[in-house]
């Protein structure tokens, strides 16, 4: 994700919203390990993330980043940092038994004068138990806080060309599943199907290029599909199976996911009870999505849609999404839940998840919407409906 792709004021704008986070949770120096945030803050994209690094972010001055050796070419094509604010880790220390990259970490710190009001992300895919035992025996237990989250929450309303961005996503979404619907036949082995959907996600569209998504495709079949995150296997697809795929386009990060379900055969009762339980609860939802909404009136919506056809879910039914790496697109702060009351702003950017299983099946049929003073307005533009092919 080039920096490039926004304007300086645009991330001078993102900067300072974190700062004005920082100062109000007393923390002076941010320590940034999620990828996402990374890139949120200063463009940083790379497939870096299993070995030490971050953005430092100090009350004051531009940000930091802090690397591997090696990345730090990649951080100086991808960042709008000067190049004298890229720093790095001696390559010695990649996964050395002897030494950890956070040692260096803890000599740049103390060199800035940067050792007290540390905030870190602690409860985050990216910042291992060691990295936070180093700090601790450096610096003490109270010059570190948790701001775990602190940058995921500054992400939740969409500036425009972050919208746009995601409707890009959303064609090379909407692109997937057309070539999903028309390749998905009976004894035609899942991962032959998965390779087709996940090349059409990659080579995209004409002028409009594909990037790797921080899911892989969900795509269970039959008994396999009453589990929630199951991904694929060899078997070939059989008569009186559904199917449901949840799948991403991805634009220089920046994902717009979408499930949708198939059937091959003739779709039970029970299946046309679920699906239609789903669309209204869908149509009911998007309704909902206006600015000062909470998250739990819009999940309302879902349950009692559920409800009205004898359904009862006991998952969270959406949460937000926008620019992401593995393991997880979601941005980890609201959830369209029970017990939820965020407020809604225009702009902000959600996955409604309507999906439904039981002990023999899974159907799922979901949108990714941005929120309007009109409701939600999708992202992608995918047919609904159940997708029934003969067997």
């Amino acid at each position: 994700m080039p920096a490039s792709d926004f304007s300086a004021q645009e991330y001078a704008d993102r900067i300072a919203k974190t700062r004005a986070a920082m100062e109000k949770r007393e923390i002076e120096t941010l320590l940034i390990t999620d990828p996402s945030n990374m890139a949120w803050l200063t463009g940083y994209d790379g497939w870096s993330f299993y070995v030490p690094q971050m953005v430092i972010l100090p009350a004051n001055g531009s940000p930091l980043w802090w690397g591997r050796t090696q990345d730090k070419a990649g951080a100086a094509q991808t960042t709008w940092l000067d190049p004298t604010n890229l720093l790095d880790w001696p390559e010695e220390h990649v996964q050395h038994s002897d030494h950890h990259p956070v040692d260096s970490l803890v000599t740049l710190l103390r060199e800035r004068g940067w050792t007290s009001g540390l905030g870190v992300e602690m409860d985050n895919y990216y910042y291992s138990a060691a990295s936070h035992h180093i700090l601790q025996s450096a610096f003490g237990e109270a010059a570190l806080s948790d701001a775990t989250g602190l940058v995921n929450w500054q992400r939740a309303v969409k500036s425009d060309a972050e919208v746009e961005m995601m409707r890009k996503a959303g064609r090379l979404t909407a692109h997937m599943h057309e070539v999903l619907r028309g390749a998905y036949r009976a004894g035609m082995p899942k991962n032959q199907l998965v390779a087709e959907v996940q090349a059409a996600g990659i080579a995209g569209l004409p002028g409009l290029a594909g990037d790797y998504p921080a899911i892989v495709p969900i795509a269970p079949s039959g008994t396999e599909a009453s589990a929630s995150h199951i991904t694929w296997n060899d078997r070939p697809l059989t008569s009186d199976e559904a199917t449901y795929f949840e799948i991403s386009g991805c634009y220089r990060r920046y994902h717009c996911p979408a499930s949708r379900s198939l059937f091959l055969g003739n779709p039970p009762g029970d299946i046309r009870r679920a699906e239609e339980a789903v669309l209204s609860a869908i149509d009911d939802a998007l309704n909902a999505a206006r600015p000062g909404a909470t998250c739990e009136e819009v999940a309302t919506c879902v349950y009692e849609s559920f409800a009205r056809a004898g359904y009862v879910k006991g998952n969270r039914t959406g949460y937000p999404i926008g620019i992401s790496y593995p393991p997880d697109w979601g941005e980890r702060t609201m959830s369209l839940r029970p017990g939820d009351t965020t407020e809604l702003q225009e702009n902000m950017t959600f996955h409604l998840m309507p999906g439904l299983w039981t002990s023999d099946w899974g159907l799922a049929i979901t949108e990714s919407f941005v929120v309007t003073p009109n409701g939600g307005v999708p992202l992608a533009n995918i047919p609904r409906k159940l997708v029934v092919k003969p067997a």
